[in-house]
């Protein structure tokens, strides 16, 4: 499918719904198996709404986090992804993106997380027919998507100005 570049600065939630809505497997470039860092948090929220998120972190590869095998790079996970979660700096998502480009069977889609943007790297992936997110992330567009963001990061199911009641 051919897709125009977008401007990356906001992305209509339409757009963003269509892709939450179609990918069930992500490799998680960047996961890291430390319970109090955002890949791990992102990971175990991801999981938990029916993703399957295959961890990709040479430094831990063939090791497991919250049991999918971690691989060193793209090219080493056995099965096509739908989604390339990128979990490192901006300048590194350039080699991410092509590693990506490379695959037998390239993914649907790029998401940068937050703090992540590589303008180049997103036309080029752009340029080879993916969707690209740049500087969000999956877990908390999902939650905000879908009624449950809350100020605790969990849904209260109530939006209210008034202070509740004590008792």
């Amino acid at each position: 499918m051919d897709h125009a570049p977008l401007n990356h600065d906001r992305y209509d939630d339409a757009y963003l719904r269509g892709i939450l809505r179609t990918v069930k497997t992500i490799a998680m470039v960047g996961a890291s198996p430390n319970w109090n860092r955002p890949s791990y948090f992102a990971m175990t929220y991801l999981q938990g709404k029916g993703f399957r998120v295959i961890p990709v972190n040479p430094g831990v590869a063939g090791q497991a986090i919250l049991k999918e095998t971690v691989y060193a790079r793209l090219r080493d996970v056995p099965v096509p992804v739908d989604m390339v979660d990128i979990f490192r700096n901006s300048e590194a998502a350039a080699g991410i993106v092509d590693e990506a480009l490379a695959l037998p069977v390239p993914p649907k889609v790029i998401w940068m997380q937050l703090g992540v943007r590589n303008d180049a790297a997103a036309a080029k992936a752009e340029a080879a027919g993916i969707q690209v997110v740049m500087n969000r992330c999956p877990k908390i567009e999902w939650a905000r998507l879908n009624g449950e963001l809350g100020w605790m990061g969990t849904s209260s199911r109530v939006i209210s100005s008034k202070m509740q009641k004590k008792g």
